[in-house]
């Protein structure tokens, strides 16, 4: 099957990926190290086995804006494989892992030898696309706090049903202010306000290793409410 075979494009396909491996490289990274750098003219995809990563994009005036935090099974640098075009993120580890380093050429060929494999990467991108969308439309017409709203249940994921019968949901690790003021374009004080508000009103609770979204129907609600009230 090959080392390649537990990432999410290729995942339960079948397909001879040692081919493809065999013309590719292995390469392990650390904490803070950077793998990919704005306008670097490289081309090639990294598939990440192992570890996690943070992708950045950055701003005419030099203000750097998270983009996404990636696991192990996921892909980057395909678009650049794909238009040949320098690249237009950072893409920075946040632990030691691995990634296998493919040359554009060689993706090309892999992504072209099954239909099941173009179907995959197509809908890879389509999904990123309506994410990046809406977080567009987010920025565009919601407030700051509406913004966090939508970027924590973006983030969570769901948790037991909690003591009041409302199905919690849950981000873990607990985010660092700094991180999702940089996700949602504000100042980390603007987030340390809003989530004194939301502990109050009974809407967060911190816990060790997470942070718990008390009424995510609530935060929903809200969002919701306030992409009326624009339109």
């Amino acid at each position: 099957m090959g080392r390649l075979a537990s990432v999410s494009l290729f995942k339960d396909l079948t397909i001879d990926l040692a081919p493809f491996e065999a013309r590719s490289n292995w390469r392990r990274f650390d904490p803070e190290e950077i793998l990919v750098d704005f306008d670097d003219p490289s081309t090639d995809v990294y598939f990440l086995l192992s570890g996690d990563v943070r992708v950045l994009m950055r701003t005419a005036s030099g203000k750097e804006v998270i983009l996404d935090e990636m696991r192990a099974g996921e892909l980057f640098g395909e678009l650049a494989a794909i238009d040949g075009i320098k690249r237009s993120a950072n893409v920075t580890a946040l632990t030691r892992g691995e990634v296998c380093v493919m040359p554009a050429a060689v993706f090309h060929e892999l992504i072209f030898s099954s239909p099941g494999v173009t179907d995959r990467l197509l809908r890879l991108l389509t999904a990123r696309i309506r994410d990046l969308n809406a977080r567009l439309v987010e920025q565009t017409v919601l407030d700051l706090r509406h913004r966090l709203y939508s970027e924590l249940l973006r983030l969570s994921v769901p948790r037991h049903q909690g003591a009041n019968g409302i199905g919690e949901r849950v981000v873990t690790p607990p985010p660092f202010h700094h991180i999702l003021a940089n996700r949602i374009g504000c100042r980390r004080e603007q987030v340390t306000r809003e989530f004194s508000m939301m502990t109050q009103e009974g809407l967060i609770e911190r816990t060790r290793g997470a942070l718990v979204l008390k009424r995510p129907d609530i935060l929903q609600t809200r969002v919701a409410e306030a992409m009326r009230e624009d339109a």
